[in-house]
């Protein structure tokens, strides 16, 4: 796993290029390098930094040029030592191992076509000296980010947005919708950028630019299209078998590979397969500070991971987190690019810290199966809803009157089946597409409108209008379905990947999602709704998957959070900072945010009445954000 960047013509794009890749050094501290080429009337620039994992000779070192080829690589092809020996088959030679060279041959024989038939995670650039174009492309579901800026005929690219706002802030606006965005869902959805300048190239696609200044797009991978063919499917799947293939996929490599063990089923599977195949496998777990877990009530996580790291004869590190939230929350900021207000994001920057502290470079996470199988509780909550609705009105309107008037905390703990409640009775009785965003976002559109400046109405409905047509954008007649195939297109990358990859590579270690598989996604997706939520069990057909060889105690679990003890942050450790960024923060000051509107958050989460402990935690990290780009801004013009 490495960190690319580039410029294709653009002024001093060399050393612009040095500057970009010196800031990628965290992603790659291995080794670094520079190609440079003429390209019609200007140059191309390509710089990476590496992050040594196949193939630890320089004959895997990059940018890697061969056959009027130049590439700058980042990720992982599982599928690697296939396409070697078909492209043998062909008469291709090879000088090293790496997956890299497999690659760049690759698109030497087949081109664009060779992207339907890779089988991992990357975000790359190709460049051809016969025709001078650029290519820049991105990995199916969006587990490498790929960031770029278009000026006239030239572009220029990274792996991080922080490269390109800290060389090119000056002239970078914030996007507001973007910022909007951001506060709705508390991240950036993959189709917007916090810059209106920057880009992200999407999941699936191709940009290839000419030097004559034209360019085209592609898309040669459609998750709406998988999961549309995946309802048409009557075979029988056997998950299990997918799974186990996949596992065994992502443990290529030259280097040893760990796990994470929450103890939840995702990660136990996962970890319970590799055990099998490197048995005596490291797996790190985390456990919060004990005064932090009773006020949250949060499950005990320690004892399922201990569970299987029995079973399965399982090297488990287990690191506690109590951290200097103060100094670790402007830190995460500036590493996650974008305003994500998911702590979950400093769990996975810890436990990596620890790993690579302990020499261990890759890890495998469970992420991603709850987006597939229909694993959150959001999704049965709103399968739930649905009988809700048919519950006569006068039944309905008194049990709404006695949830909220209940406290969902006291000074000393909090009570989560309040806040549960009341979170389903907040969209319960809506229509379907509503009622699914409002059950993981953070505000309707009477409480955005209230919380932003008066004259971003028209941004405010114009990020909820894309919600309902990316949610809409499908044939599915599957509503569990439907649900997992927003939440894939959604959630997946502008969250859980995007956190995944920032803050885990802050920390130099490649995290690779099994789950997040183009062979698990389409098994995935040919799996019924009526067999991902069966009664109360959501991901019901990976438990059944998951018993062939986990025990039942750990598959039939109470679902667990991979997530923080926030509620007990905001009440001891950043109450002071909640005070400040409220009262005098920079998002305040600029009119962006209403004092008024953060000040009812403050007062009815302090009276335990409504839980704003998550939104709360967002405005700080959205606020730090803030002051990053304008202080960017003003190093750069």
């Amino acid at each position: 796993m490495c960190g690319i960047a580039g410029a294709y013509h653009w002024p001093d794009g060399g050393p612009l290029t040095d500057r970009l890749t010196k800031c990628l050094t965290h992603r790659g501290p291995d080794g670094s390098g520079r190609y440079d080429h003429r390209s019609g009337p200007g140059e191309v620039h390509l710089g990476h930094r590496r992050l040594s994992i196949i193939d630890l000779s320089e004959t895997g070192a990059q940018p890697m040029v061969a056959e009027g080829l130049a590439l700058t690589y980042n990720g992982e092809l599982y599928n690697a030592p296939e396409l070697r020996v078909e492209l043998e088959a062909k008469g291709v030679k090879f000088r090293g191992t790496s997956d890299t060279e497999v690659l760049l041959r690759a698109w030497r024989e087949w081109g664009t076509d060779c992207l339907p038939r890779l089988r991992g995670m990357f975000a790359f650039g190709v460049f051809d000296e016969r025709t001078g174009e650029l290519v820049l492309v991105r990995d199916q579901l969006g587990i490498k980010p790929l960031f770029f800026v278009r000026r006239g005929g030239g572009v220029v690219f990274s792996s991080e947005l922080k490269a390109l706002a800290g060389e090119l802030g000056g002239t970078l606006r914030m996007d507001e919708a973007a910022l909007i965005a951001s506060l709705l869902y508390y991240w950036v959805p993959d189709s917007r950028c916090a810059y209106r300048e920057a880009e992200k190239l999407q999941p699936g696609t191709w940009a290839r630019f000419r030097p004559d200044g034209t360019s085209e797009r592609g898309t040669y991978w459609s998750l709406r299209q998988v999961a549309e063919e995946g309802a048409a499917y009557t075979g029988d799947v056997d998950l299990h078998a997918v799974i186990a293939d996949s596992t065994s996929k992502h443990l290529l490599s030259d280097v040893p590979v760990a796990t994470f063990l929450s103890g939840g089923l995702d990660s136990s599977y996962l970890t319970a397969l590799a055990a099998r195949q490197t048995p005596g496998i490291s797996a790190y777990t985390i456990g919060f500070r004990a005064e932090d877990a009773k006020f949250e009530a949060m499950p005990d996580d320690l004892k399922y991971a201990r569970i299987v790291a029995k079973q399965f004869g399982v090297d488990l590190h287990e690191i506690e987190i109590a951290p200097q939230v103060l100094d670790l929350l402007p830190r995460m900021t500036y590493h996650l690019d974008e305003p994500i207000g998911d702590p979950a994001a400093i769990n996975s920057f810890l436990i990596c810290s620890a790993a690579r502290e302990a020499g261990v470079k890759v890890l495998l996470s469970g992420m991603g199966a709850d987006e597939l199988f229909a694993g959150y509780r959001k999704h049965f909550a709103n399968q739930l809803a649905l009988r809700y609705q048919r519950v006569p009105g006068p039944v309905r309107r008194p049990i709404g009157a006695v949830v909220d008037r209940l406290p969902v905390a006291s000074a000393s703990r909090g009570y989560r089946t309040v806040r549960f409640a009341k979170r389903f009775l907040s969209f319960a009785e809506l229509p379907e597409e509503t009622a699914f965003r409002r059950s993981y976002t953070m505000y309707d559109r009477g409480e955005l409108l209230d919380l932003v400046n008066p004259d971003l109405a028209a941004e405010v409905d114009d990020v909820l209008t894309e919600h309902t047509d990316t949610y809409n954008d499908n044939s599915l007649t599957d509503y569990v379905n439907r649900m997992c195939l927003a939440d894939s297109r959604m959630f997946l990358p502008g969250l859980n990947l995007a956190y995944t990859d920032r803050s885990t590579m802050a920390a130099s270690t490649e995290v690779r999602t099994p789950f997040v598989d183009v062979e698990v996604v389409k098994a995935a997706f040919r799996v019924p709704g009526n067999k991902k939520i069966v009664g109360r069990q959501g991901k019901a057909a990976l438990k059944e998957a998951a018993l062939a060889i986990l025990p039942k105690e750990i598959v039939y679990r109470p679902k667990g959070l991979f997530s923080a003890p926030l509620r007990a942050w905001m009440s001891r450790d950043l109450a002071p900072l909640v005070r400040e960024v409220v009262n005098e923060g920079v998002l305040v000051e600029s009119g962006f945010l209403r004092r008024d509107a953060l000040q009812k958050l403050v007062a009815e989460d302090a009276a335990g009445q409504q839980d704003r402990a998550k939104h709360l935690w967002h405005i700080l990290t959205l606020e730090y954000w803030y002051r990053g780009a304008q202080a960017a801004a003003a190093s750069s013009s």
